[in-house]
């Protein structure tokens, strides 16, 4: 007994580590009909990890970033794999800026993007959904946040 309950704690420990990168989710709905599920990235670690060493992402997938403010946030491409579509959205989540095909960093520095306009949420997407959907500036993107745990 006493050398099983070691093991336990051991395996409990890597159990969490190997947890999915956000437990929480939620649908997006476009202007077009289109629907995403977003993975969400609320709490300063998620944001922090967002989408990097990502092989892929479908295009009915996303992430979004929920802020505590609206202001102005930057993004960048570090460890990233893959290029992305950014989308600003304002606490009405309309879209406040866009960045189309942003590609991986490659090297140190890795450039920032950013809205000048003030910000609350940040939807990534693979790169194209921008187009692909008709999305442009000031349209509407629905969706509807539960109280989300903002574990640092």
């Amino acid at each position: 007994m006493k050398r099983i309950f070691p093991v336990l704690l051991i395996a409990l420990a890597v159990c969490s580590l190997a947890r999915t990168p956000s437990e929480d989710y939620i649908q997006v709905f476009f202007p077009n009909g289109k629907i995403i599920t977003a993975e969400l990235a609320a709490s300063d670690a998620e944001r922090a990890r967002g989408l990097m060493n990502r092989e892929i992402i479908n295009p009915d997938q996303g992430m979004l970033f929920v802020f505590d403010y609206e202001g102005v946030h930057s993004m960048w491409m570090k460890n990233m794999l893959i290029p992305l579509d950014f989308l600003w959205l304002d606490r009405e989540q309309r879209i406040v800026h866009i960045e189309e095909n942003v590609p991986p960093c490659e090297r140190d520095p890795c450039p920032s993007y950013a809205s000048k306009i003030p910000a609350m949420y940040v939807l990534e997407l693979k790169a194209g959904s921008i187009k692909q959907n008709g999305l442009n500036l000031y349209d509407k993107i629905d969706f509807v946040l539960k109280e989300i745990d903002r574990k640092t």
